[in-house]
């Protein structure tokens, strides 16, 4: 393989190029990362310098390279019942929840859902606590810019490595043991998959589609790779899509400084509408 080197201005091309499409905020310091992330790609292209990948990238029309460069300059990491502090807070929030609903009805956004670990937790949370669980109407919005983590989602199919440290009796109510080529995984069984609607979505230069409000909203480990005036925006869309009292969950990493005035910091990036 080839080490084909990236120069300043064909750096800036990228950054200024994902940037526009997706909200991406590359700093000067993302130089090696940028390089050593995508050295591979040209090499599997045949293509002899980053400046021709920047063209080939511009011109794909059907959108397929985007999604690729996307996903190799983030980072898809995530894992199941990740962020601790925040599901045992909502273990204590749940009941308050529950008792302010007319309906059993919940509608919940996985924001920047990955492979699918996220809803598909969600969903093991509420099948342990909460009551009657079969009766509720739950649904789940779960979008990604990438649709190669997204068809891993809607596969949910998993290694065994990634579930061993859950508990075995979640393990039992939402997995299926499957083989493919003779490796063992777990399939989320269908009554889980069915109530979630995975989406391809662009949170930065879509339109907001959605109308209807959530009962949570989860957008954790995203807003990370967005600038200060994006990540304004897309948490004053947030706000408008949260009724008073619900909750909207970021990452660890994540906190905000604007928003005081329709956003309560409850700790551990948990954010009350008020």
């Amino acid at each position: 393989m080839f080490d084909i080197e990236l120069k300043p201005e064909e750096f800036k091309l990228f950054r200024n190029y994902i940037y526009e499409k997706v909200g991406i905020s590359l700093s000067e310091q993302k130089t090696t990362l940028v390089k050593g992330r995508l050295n591979k790609r040209l090499n599997q292209l045949n293509i002899a310098s980053f400046k021709e990948y920047y063209n080939y990238l511009i011109n794909d029309a059907s959108g397929e390279e985007l999604t690729f460069f996307v996903s190799a300059i983030s980072t898809n990491v995530t894992s199941f019942f990740r962020e601790s502090a925040q599901w045992s807070w909502l273990e204590g929030y749940l009941p308050q929840m529950v008792a302010s609903k007319r309906e059993k009805k919940l509608r919940i956004w996985s924001a920047g859902c990955s492979s699918g670990e996220e809803p598909y937790t969600i969903l093991m949370f509420l099948q342990n606590h909460l009551p009657d669980f079969e009766s509720w109407d739950i649904k789940i919005l779960a979008t990604d810019i990438s649709s190669k983590v997204l068809y891993k989602a809607i596969l949910g199919h998993y290694e065994a490595k990634q579930v061993e440290q859950l508990p075995k009796s979640i393990v039992m109510k939402s997995f299926e043991k499957v083989h493919e080529q003779n490796v063992l995984k777990y399939k989320i069984k269908p009554f889980l998959r069915e109530k979630v609607m995975f989406r391809l979505y662009n949170l930065i230069t879509d339109t907001f589609f959605i109308k209807n409000e959530f009962d949570m909203i989860f957008c954790r480990n995203v807003m990370i790779y967005f600038d200060e005036t994006n990540r304004n925006n897309l948490v004053e869309r947030f706000t408008t899509l949260l009724p008073k009292g619900r909750p909207l969950f970021l990452g660890s990493s994540e906190s905000l400084t604007t928003h005081k005035n329709s956003l309560k910091l409850l700790g551990s990036s948990i954010y009350l509408k008020i």
